[in-house]
């Protein structure tokens, strides 16, 4: 088996997969190593509704095995295994997978997307995708005229609990401490909206429910008391890590660590090197836009082969 490889895509969400379908119908003989979470978060999102083409909406592994069988059928290697390791400083380019198959690879694709940041409560695990989600957008339809919550305090809970108040009958807001850490005009338009309520110095103790959230219990910081909330929804919205860890010390990145593109490509500063989907979008966050920017980074690489007479 080569161990040197023309397109080397790291990651299999939307962004991945569709990155694999357009280097492989290209000719790049693309090889993906579909990473830790292969399909990406949409393998934790039951019902996605909002993707198009899919008029009845679809199940997320569902969909994620369809971009799977269709970068395969065009002639996609896609492997199991983690990069652990990369090294950008020369060409080709070098992976190390699981920390132990050393690659090379003359362009090399980053798909490996973003990882929510979670409670880390084991009712909050055991309910994720029956009420408990990490994406307002995805899924707050689904809560039309029901009572929910969503936990957080910055722009993003902020954003997602307005946007949550424009389906839900009552959004309850958990906030740890006693003011939100969202910019004034957001906080503005949360205190403002009727259907919101803040819950200050407050924490998650239990989120309620057997097969299904039912309620969630909170915490009052400062007097220890308990209550329990009757809803049928639990957001979290305390933020989002993208898998970037190891590309860091070569490619540019923000503080949060989302790697840096040349605006409007999946060019990053290293030659050869594209990223693509949540680990380079702290803005939009969806399947959609993944996928596109997915597209973008084979056409990137596709042209960039063709440049350096590789293709």
């Amino acid at each position: 088996m080569s161990k040197h490889h023309k397109c080397l895509i790291i990651g299999s969400g939307p962004a991945g997969y569709t990155a694999a379908i357009y280097a492989a119908r290209a000719n790049m003989a693309p090889v993906m190593y579909m990473g830790l979470q292969p399909g990406g978060q949409l393998t934790i999102t039951s019902d996605v509704e909002n993707f198009p083409g899919y008029p009845d909406g679809i199940m997320g592994p569902e969909m994620m095995e369809d971009l799977k069988k269709q970068a395969t059928r065009f002639g996609t290697d896609i492997r199991y295994g983690i990069a652990t390791k990369v090294d950008f400083s020369g060409h080709p380019h070098k992976i190390t997978i699981d920390e132990t198959v050393e690659l090379t690879a003359d362009a090399v694709i980053i798909a490996t997307g973003a990882s929510a940041r979670w409670l880390g409560l084991p009712s909050e695990a055991r309910l994720n995708g029956s009420g408990v989600s990490a994406c307002a957008v995805c899924d707050g339809f689904f809560y039309r005229g029901q009572e929910v919550a969503i936990v957080g305090a910055g722009d993003t809970a902020a954003e997602e609990a307005t946007y949550l108040a424009n389906l839900a009958s009552k959004v309850t807001m958990i906030v740890r401490k006693s003011e939100m850490k969202a910019s004034k005009i957001m906080q503005k338009r949360v205190l403002d909206n009727p259907k919101i309520e803040v819950l200050f110095n407050t924490a998650t103790d239990e989120i309620l429910g057997e097969h299904a959230v039912e309620g969630v219990r909170v915490k009052n910081l400062l007097t220890h008391e308990t209550r329990e909330i009757a809803l049928t929804g639990f957001f979290v919205a305390i933020g989002h890590d993208p898998n970037s860890k190891i590309f860091q010390p070569y490619l540019h990145h923000d503080e949060q660590g989302y790697l840096k593109t040349l605006p409007g490509t999946s060019k990053t500063n290293v030659d050869g090197v594209f990223a693509c989907g949540d680990v380079q979008d702290f803005t939009y966050r969806q399947a959609v836009t993944a996928a596109g920017t997915g597209c973008m980074a084979a056409l990137d690489a596709e042209r960039y082969l063709a440049t350096m007479g590789l293709h």
